[in-house]
């Protein structure tokens, strides 16, 4: 039976790690959900991220999906428990993906405000290299202006060169990308970061981690993105999202609404 991948944002960025995860295992069934009623998650409570954790994951259980993805990291540094615990089936995440692809011993983490503030990437990372210099610094203005379709404008390269000085003066020497929205501005990131500075995806890491699942391919996919193997769902405004992954993506299939007042949640 071929498994399906259950997907969850609090918006467009998981679809970089839908990209990713589909350019190494082809277009594997995905059930994608973006949780635009409440977009974004990084500078809301770690009770609210964990309530938010179980509502998702129980609703992607009724829709008996075989393999969890977070690809969302602040999810992922604050809920990570929850979404294994409510699962119940095998929960892929992104910050340990990533950890295990540092080489450097200078490291910088762009990330949303929760995400830096838990300090879970120096920590996953110092598990793996210990004695590794990290450097995390939270990011409020990037998600809302790539969900607005910002990714051009000067406010976001005032924003991120804002962001990206206390890294740079730290002479670290890899970039983590640490919230799944950042991808979409890598070009941007990479123009103001210096050239030896080596920007790190963990989505890259995420699908190679789901080999122990999938099995490793035995050639490379490069599928359009989005794709057509994929159910897209949100939790509000569907035109906006189509209008904004049209204009961000090239293409977008179409996008239902739904909500996640799954029968297994409490409140």
């Amino acid at each position: 039976m071929t498994p399906l991948l259950g997907i969850f944002d609090s918006g467009l960025g998981g679809f970089t790690v839908l990209k990713r995860v589909q350019e190494r295992h082809g277009n594997i069934p995905c059930l994608y959900l973006a949780d635009t009623a409440r977009v974004p998650y990084g500078e809301k409570k770690p009770y609210e991220i964990r309530a938010i954790a179980n509502e998702v994951v129980n609703w992607l259980k009724e829709q008996e999906v075989s393999i969890v993805l977070v690809a969302c990291n602040t999810t992922n540094s604050l809920a990570l428990d929850v979404v294994k615990n409510v699962s119940e089936v095998n929960v892929v995440e992104l910050i340990n993906s990533a950890a295990s692809m540092i080489v450097e011993s200078r490291v910088g983490v762009l990330a949303t405000p929760a995400t830096a503030s838990s300090k879970v990437y120096t920590d996953e990372i110092e598990a793996y290299r210990p004695g590794t210099f990290v450097l995390e610094q939270g990011c409020p203005a990037l998600v809302p202006l790539i969900e607005a379709g910002h990714t051009n404008s000067n406010q976001i390269r005032l924003a991120a060169s804002e962001y990206l000085k206390p890294l740079i003066e730290a002479r670290v020497q890899a970039v983590v990308l640490g919230c799944s929205h950042y991808p979409l501005i890598k070009s941007l990131l990479r123009e103001l970061l210096p050239s030896n500075v080596r920007l790190v995806d963990p989505a890259v890491g995420l699908a190679l981690q789901l080999d122990k699942f999938l099995g490793a391919p035995a050639i490379s996919f490069n599928p359009p993105l989005p794709f057509t193997n994929t159910r897209i769902c949100v939790t509000s405004e569907p035109k906006a999202f189509f209008r904004t992954a049209e204009t961000l993506l090239g293409n977008c299939p179409e996008v239902e609404i739904v909500s996640l007042r799954s029968k297994a949640c409490l409140f």
